[in-house]
């Protein structure tokens, strides 16, 4: 068997590239896509943001209204997603041109695996420049390429070469590359796990690599062994071709950071009509729900249970959510955001168990000519009573497919 040669695409500020080149006049500007701040008012968080605007210490995930003291002369302009999809499959549609072994990971970010792709379209490298070629050729934007004999290595070799870069890592070189770097670069290693290990001394994936697993396991648990092993170049992980969705969910952001429980409750009926209606869409059911909470200082926690059996009714997806939200919630603390997500599908023709009831066929049927209803004649065209909600309380809502 030959080396693995795994490639990971990222394409460069995907959605402030997009804005740009539909809009010649935004070029070379500050761009912010996410929410309106209203004079650094704004209640969102930035989803990407133009190089320009990253000058000025703007990133992804910072709340706008910070986003907006950092640069107020930015242009700011709300996240377009039709827009951003149908780029998103045109780019897509070229990496597959090159091999079907394909693992998206975002909209505009993928793993691919061209161990068997040299055989066709040249070396690795080759193959990396002519995939952003034709990015360029074709969408008008710029796409940045990470090869490397693994997953971790190729990630963190696309990050290096940003923006607009192509970067190979061989195996000869690939323990030079690593180990040099900051711990925190790896696979793994989040915050709290990177304070344990520059508690222990060890500040570089080489510093990893070569520090006893017995001190690892002490600190770490069965986790030390596998860092230290991804430390050494050896990521066993391979690419998954995934062309179906892996969860489905909704999300909604509170004009004002709210501890109202009936608020919540409403918010929350809405996204679980929402998830249901979308999961019956794409002919999906799912085993497993997660309630998705941030609080007004951004800290966000998730919550899951896995249900005995695989569902898209929106009684179960409400019920449950709504478990876990009375479990979550802490008294006295105020939230910004609400979500709910459903995962872990199987098609709706599998059954989980041998005893279908006749309930749960004519659950069914209410379900389908609710769907028909609203096809018709939009969302409002029929209305669950504790559904019923305001304007005036809702500024954001996200649906993702992931």
């Amino acid at each position: 068997m030959p080396p693995r040669v795994i490639a990971h695409i990222d394409m460069d500020a995907f959605f402030a590239a997009v804005e740009q080149r539909d809009d010649p006049g935004l070029q070379g500007k500050p761009v912010v896509v996410g929410a309106d701040p209203r004079g650094g008012r704004g209640r969102g968080v930035v989803s990407t943001c133009s190089y320009e605007a990253r000058r000025y210490g703007i990133h992804s995930a910072m709340p706008v209204s910070a986003a907006y003291r950092c640069c107020p002369e930015a242009v700011f302009l709300p996240v377009d997603m039709r827009k951003y999809s149908k780029v998103s499959r045109a780019m897509f549609a070229i990496l597959y041109e090159f091999t079907p072994e394909i693992e998206p990971l975002s909209i505009d970010e993928a793993f691919l695996d061209i161990t068997g792709s040299v055989r066709l379209f040249g070396t690795p490298l080759e193959i990396g420049a002519k995939i952003k070629e034709r990015v360029k050729e074709e969408l008008c934007l710029t796409a940045t390429v990470g090869i490397a004999p693994n997953k971790m290595a190729a990630k963190i070799a696309s990050a290096h070469a940003k923006p607009d870069g192509l970067l190979e890592i061989t195996p000869g070189n690939l323990l030079s590359f690593l180990w040099p770097l900051p711990v925190s670069k790896m696979f793994g290693v989040g915050e709290q796990t990177e304070k344990v290990l520059v508690a222990m001394g060890v500040q570089t994936i080489g510093d990893l690599a070569q520090r006893p697993v017995s001190s690892l396991r002490e600190r770490l648990g069965a986790r030390g062994q596998y860092l230290r092993d991804l430390a050494n170049g050896h990521d066993a992980r391979v690419v998954v071709p995934e062309g179906d969705a892996k969860s489905v969910s909704h999300e909604h952001t509170f004009e004002e950071d709210t501890a109202d429980p009936e608020q919540l409750d409403t918010a929350l009926s809405i996204l679980c009509e929402k998830v249901s209606r979308r999961l019956r869409s794409d002919g999906l059911k799912g085993k497993t729900v997660t309630l998705k909470l941030r609080f007004s200082d951004f800290k966000t926690i998730t919550r899951d249970v896995t249900l005995p059996e695989r569902t898209n009714f929106f009684d179960t997806i409400y019920a449950t959510s709504r478990s876990l939200l009375g479990a979550a919630c802490v008294p006295g603390k105020k939230y910004r955001l609400i979500g709910v997500r459903v995962s872990h599908f199987h098609q709706p023709y599998v059954r989980d168990s041998l005893f279908e009831e006749v309930v749960s066929k004519k659950s069914e049927k209410i379900h389908r000519a609710v769907d028909a209803i609203k096809a018709k004649f939009g969302e409002k065209g029929i209305i669950r009573g504790r559904s019923f909600w305001k304007k005036q309380h809702s500024q954001k809502e996200d649906a993702v497919i992931e």
